[in-house]
């Protein structure tokens, strides 16, 4: 009995020994150390935590090999996890709705992002006279890709002001440069989009902002209440055959999260990419004051956050109207919980 009293102590105290380190799920322990993960528009502040992940090596140091593809929006990395070329999605927690709708399911297992920090904006050069919302009637708004957030973040938008998508058209023109030259040059005459691009064109003079969801309370005041934005979330078949590796993905998240809580302007742009910046570090530095305020702090899922998410989709969304969405069945809070207990920044 005293043998193996000391044996279960000893056993104890090496488990507690791995407490705060992000090897406490171990390579050794994972059922796949390789993951794609799809994203769409990863310069963009939306997704920051996954390059933060990427870049500081947080997902090595879990024995994770992450392979990360970059699409023009939301809508089209769900299509690779969907078509099975992706295990993970970086992407907006609504579309776990759109897809439960379809019989499809995936579940969220770690949040990036608080509020959506999507801005709707109208192009002075085009809508010089732009007074309401109703004027949107007719015109091309801009999106990352149709179908992806910021386009149901714009559908939301001109539903409360009685308009249909139908009312409008949107034209994908993803994340980047790309989407300031179409404004730019007058193809659209909206458009919704995340920074650092629409800081960009705000200093610049060109946009008027007319739906803003960069911060809490004006997220509050779009949707009613707290709405979950960017996250990882993979089919329920992923996480259920790969229970540690999804733990070691949302380990590396963890630490990114609390990483960004501290992080000072100099490091952020010593860790993002240098085509992150658009050129411009004060720039990009100013943009992130916008949007910090909107970065999950610790990756839980607010409770009342999927009915939040749902309530908007059923506003404008025909595939999800009247359809019996289980809510509990698209998201969990457990690996997070896991890690912030065992994973320090």
């Amino acid at each position: 009995m005293q043998r193996r009293s000391f044996l279960a102590g000893s056993a104890a105290l090496a488990g507690a020994s791995l407490v705060g380190s992000p090897l406490a799920f171990g390579q050794s322990k994972l059922e796949t150390s390789k993951v794609a993960i799809a994203v769409g528009g990863k310069n963009l502040f939306y997704y920051l935590p996954l390059t933060i992940a990427e870049r500081r090596n947080f997902f090595k140091d879990e024995g994770l090999e992450v392979e990360i593809s970059d699409f023009a929006g939301g809508s089209q990395a769900l299509k690779a996890a969907v078509g099975g070329s992706a295990d993970v999605v970086s992407g907006a927690f609504e579309h776990t709705l759109l897809l439960q709708a379809k019989n499809q399911y995936f579940r969220e297992f770690v949040l990036q992002g608080r509020a959506p920090q999507i801005v709707l904006a109208v192009s002075k050069k085009t809508m010089p006279n732009y007074k309401s919302i109703a004027d949107l009637k007719g015109k091309k708004i801009g999106v990352t890709a149709p179908g992806s957030s910021t386009s149901i973040m714009a559908s939301f938008v001109l539903a409360k002001a009685g308009l249909t998508a139908k009312d409008v058209a949107f034209i994908g023109v993803g994340a980047g440069a790309g989407a300031i030259a179409a404004l730019q040059s007058g193809q659209i005459d909206a458009l919704a989009n995340l920074d650092p691009v629409m800081t960009k064109l705000e200093r610049s003079g060109e946009i008027r902002v007319v739906s803003d969801t960069r911060t809490l309370n004006d997220t509050h005041t779009v949707f009613g209440g707290n709405m979950p934005a960017g996250c990882l979330y993979a089919s329920q078949s992923f996480i259920s055959k790969n229970p540690n590796t999804t733990q070691a993905l949302t380990n590396a998240m963890v630490r990114a999260l609390k990483w960004l809580q501290t992080a000072t302007g100099t490091e952020l742009i010593n860790t993002v990419p240098e085509s992150y910046l658009l050129g411009d570090r004060a720039l990009y530095l100013d943009s992130w004051q916008h949007v910090k305020e909107a970065m999950s702090p610790d990756g839980l899922m607010p409770v009342d956050g999927p009915a939040t998410s749902l309530k908007t989709l059923q506003a404008f969304d025909e595939t999800v109207k009247g359809k019996p969405i289980d809510l509990s069945k698209t998201w969990t809070n457990d690996f997070v919980k896991k890690a912030l207990a065992t994973v320090k920044a």
